[in-house]
């Protein structure tokens, strides 16, 4: 038998290649091994008695090195003559890479406060909490580090975490860092973020209080000229969705929880400042009332208002083409600026407070289903980012994702969550089966759509609720291949983001099997 003669050169490279692998073997193990959740709670059959609670506390980073933009291209890059303030002189940029659009683009101060706002119900038998966060997404991981933290000390039965998907604020997912091969979450920022959600539902829970829950919705279409649908089929999640708890004693609101379907990236991608983007005037305006200049227009509710995203997916934006009118002056805003989110806010606040002038109560205790999930991942970038840890969190199994859906109702009321950006027309209706899709699909596969299986009058879609998975495409609509869809010269954007085309099937075979069982 032949001696194997090892080079010098052939050893440095086999042990470089083992040294990868068992970094990417690292990378990819799973940080919660074993986690399984399968909730099936029915509905108290005697009459029950809302509580309701609210809290909102500040998730703002800290910016404490500003910088110089030499060509203004809102990207930090050195060799541009970029400069930053090296304040503890430790000789480098201490700084928060901003979520959304492109890398590099590093926070140079606050605008307004990012916040995570909690509204935590109980009928007695059942208590949940949901909680919105201004940032990008909240990964699976961290919902379970978040769980993990609160254990049983807040008697909670169930606890949603949605992410409006805001791209002003800072990277929670790792893919916006200072090179393409860096993590760009501030790890002490990060569980910062979690110990925040932690005591906020803390303090919600401390501040329940007997109430009366009363519901509305706008779904006249009128809110469809505040964004645009990029990508066909056109199709929106325009409804915005309402839900008030009041004092039972007092009367006075304590909170309110609104959903609407749109990308909060108004502001664009040139903005550096810290901003929780449109969602700011939409709270403020419902918070504190609405004002044209100093006269008040339409009173405020008072409480606290927690927003949450719908269907985002398709994807649904104001891109500086959309016009925004001002509510009160002829005045149309089109170029990414603070006084067109306010226009874009304040609009949305008016539809809000105007639909809940004929708000309905609600009646009826809490059903629930919850269900964790395993998907494939079909995304051979988000399998790299695993890899070289820009993107943590790790498989499940091999290859695959541990993900969450849950389906619940109040009497007339019911909501899903969908862990990440959902095309509408999975939600809504209108899937279509274009001849150049990649998988030559003559029939739908997410069918019928969810809000047609949902129960009750009104049905909120909670996106990005507990995961971001990122585009979650119709399968007949999946298109990576050319010829491209509807003839189209190049790729449509989506699947780059995309988990892969397997997921919309999967929640949508469960989200239905669950609702079915809801109805009953």
């Amino acid at each position: 038998m032949k001696k194997i003669k090892w080079s010098a050169f052939g050893l440095v490279f086999l042990a470089i290649i083992l040294v990868l692998t068992a970094f990417a073997l690292y990378n990819g193990r799973d940080h919660h091994p074993g986690y399984s959740l399968n909730l099936d709670i029915k509905s108290p059959k005697d009459s029950v008695t809302y509580k309701a609670g609210f809290c909102a506390l500040k998730i703002t980073p800290e910016i404490t090195e500003k910088w110089s933009d030499k060509n203004k291209d809102a990207a930090f890059n050195e060799d541009d003559g970029d400069t930053f303030e090296d304040k503890n002189g430790n000789g480098k940029f201490d700084t928060y890479w901003i979520a959304g659009f492109s890398k590099k683009r590093a926070a140079n101060g606050v605008h307004d406060d990012l916040w995570a706002r909690t509204m935590v119900l109980d009928d007695g038998h059942t208590r949940m909490a949901v909680v919105a966060v201004d940032l990008i997404g909240f990964p699976h991981t961290n919902v379970l580090n978040v769980r993990k933290k609160l254990a049983d000390q807040f008697g909670i039965t169930y606890t949603v975490i949605c992410s409006t998907h805001n791209h002003e604020g800072p990277d929670m997912l790792g893919l916006w860092g200072e090179g393409m091969f860096t993590r760009g979450v501030n790890p002490i920022y990060e569980k910062w973020v979690e110990d925040r959600i932690v005591e906020s539902i803390g303090v919600a829970v401390k501040n329940l209080r007997t109430a009366h829950l009363r519901v509305a919705q706008d779904i006249s279409g009128i809110a469809d000229s505040l964004n645009m649908d990029t990508r066909k089929p056109i199709v929106k999640d325009a409804g915005i969705y309402i839900l008030q708890a009041t004092d039972a004693q007092t009367d006075s609101t304590l909170g309110s929880f609104v959903v609407w379907g749109n990308h909060p990236e108004t502001m664009w991608s040139k903005n550096t400042l810290i901003t929780s983007d449109f969602p700011h005037y939409v709270r403020e305006g419902i918070e504190k009332g609405v004002y044209d200049d100093k006269t008040l227009a339409k009173k405020g509710l008072g409480g606290i208002v927690v927003y949450a995203s719908g269907c985002v997916g398709g994807l649904m934006t104001t891109r500086p083409v959309v016009k925004i009118k001002d509510p009160f002056k002829d005045i149309y805003y089109e170029e990414p600026t603070f006084e067109k989110i306010n226009a874009q806010g304040t609009t949305l606040a008016l539809l809000a407070l105007n639909a809940l002038e004929k708000a309905e109560p609600v009646s009826g205790g809490i059903s629930l289903l919850a269900k964790t999930i395993e998907l494939p991942l079909g995304n051979w970038l988000f399998h790299l980012g695993i890899a070289l840890n820009v993107i943590e969190g790790g498989y499940s199994s091999w290859g695959h994702l541990r993900t969450e859906v849950a389906a619940w109702n109040i009497g007339e009321v019911s909501f899903i969550t969908i862990p990440g950006e959902l095309y509408p027309e999975i939600a809504n209706g209108g899937i279509e089966t274009p001849k150049e899709g990649d998988f030559k699909l003559t029939n739908a596969v997410e069918t019928p759509p969810l809000r047609q299986l949902m129960p009750g009058k009104y049905k909120f879609v909670l996106g990005l609720a507990n995961d971001e998975l990122g585009y979650i495409i119709p399968k007949s609509e999946w298109d990576k291949e050319t010829p491209f869809l509807y003839d189209s010269p190049k790729a449509h954007y989506g699947e780059v983001n995309s988990s892969g085309p397997e997921t919309a099937p999967m929640l949508h075979k469960t989200l239905k099997e669950m609702l079915e069982k809801l109805s009953q």
